[in-house]
């Protein structure tokens, strides 16, 4: 079997479904447009002259050529998954249809942040992990997967009480501030890193700050290393997940959360209606962030049941996405 996954990648989760896929004996490949970027000056002052009086991004043509350059080179394929399929035009997507039986999309971003719905009719199945555009628009439900290998929290030995890392998002800073002044007043011990272009703003700042021995607050505009997170997250005994503005589905903090064995704090309250869901696990924030208490960090971590925690495995994930033999 062929299979080919074709996505942005920014923070290389997906290569994680390739490498599992390929542990199947299946021949899977992964096109990632995110590794296509300006070759040089020249190139990045032409794209910028182009958006600004031709409304014509050079940047994305470029990416959409890779795509089926690439495609062409691999041939036809059994499967092929497109992860948020805003990132192409219609005739691309019509032009990548042709390469496969079935073409199917998860959308990893809600159709009111990221509106793609006069391209859906091109799938053969499409998933979404928002619980909202799944019972409006009959998109079949699908979370994001646990991707890390299972780690005991005995084997752990954390130092940090909690442990965020983020893009760049206005309503998160607002809430981190605020966050910030709650958990210097209990005493806790916490690393909070703000990865994008706009932190610059935030680094200046902070060279004229006094900043508390137990607050490490970091604004950069240097993505951090996918393959070193898992040593902060280890390094903490609890992780932060604040959502984006209008963002009701799980992101992949949960699932890291739940592969190291580590409590969650969140603002998202849907994540009540799992069935992993444990109070003692994890805290849902309130508004003014009032029912953050020390007592939560202190309380031991409860083990998810087998049979739940494997439903959220990428193992579990790739079978139900590429309608896979689980004996396959």
């Amino acid at each position: 079997m062929k299979i080919c996954i074709i996505s942005y990648d920014f923070w290389d989760y997906d290569k994680y479904i390739v490498e599992a896929l390929c542990k199947r004996g299946i021949d899977a490949h992964h096109i990632k447009i995110s590794s296509v970027t300006h070759s040089n000056f020249n190139e990045r002052a032409v794209n910028a002259l182009s958006k600004t009086f031709l409304n014509k991004n050079l940047k994305t043509e470029k990416r959409q050529k890779y795509v089926l350059d690439a495609l062409e080179k691999l041939g036809h394929q059994d499967q092929i998954l497109v992860m948020n399929p805003d990132t192409f035009d219609l005739s691309t997507l019509e032009k990548i249809r042709k390469y496969t039986d079935r073409l199917v999309t998860y959308l990893y971003d809600n159709l009111e942040r990221v509106p793609v719905e006069d391209k859906l009719y091109l799938f053969d199945k499409v998933f979404s992990f928002d619980y909202i555009d799944v019972k409006k628009h009959g998109f079949e439900k699908l979370t994001n997967y646990i991707y890390l290998p299972h780690c005991a929290k005995e084997t752990q030995q954390p130092e940090m009480d909690l442990f965020y890392i983020t893009s760049y998002d206005n309503r998160r800073v607002s809430l981190i501030k605020l966050l910030a002044k709650k958990l210097i007043e209990q005493g806790l011990k916490f690393q909070i890193m703000i990865i994008g272009k706009k932190s610059w703003k935030h680094q200046l700042t902070n060279i004229f700050m006094t900043v508390p021995k137990n607050l490490f607050l970091i604004f950069s505009i240097k993505k951090i290393p996918h393959n070193d997170l898992p040593k902060y997250y280890k390094n903490s005994k609890v992780l932060l997940d604040l959502m984006r503005e209008g963002q009701y589905g799980l992101s992949f903090r949960v699932f890291e959360a739940m592969s190291l064995e580590k409590k969650i704090i969140t603002d998202n309250e849907a994540i009540k209606t799992y069935d992993f869901y444990n109070p003692n696990n994890i805290l849902i924030l309130n508004k003014n962030i009032s029912n953050l208490d020390k007592s939560f960090f202190e309380t031991p971590y409860e083990k998810i049941p087998e049979e739940i925690y494997y439903r959220y495995t990428l193992d579990s994930w790739v079978n139900k996405v590429f309608e896979l033999d689980t004996k396959n």
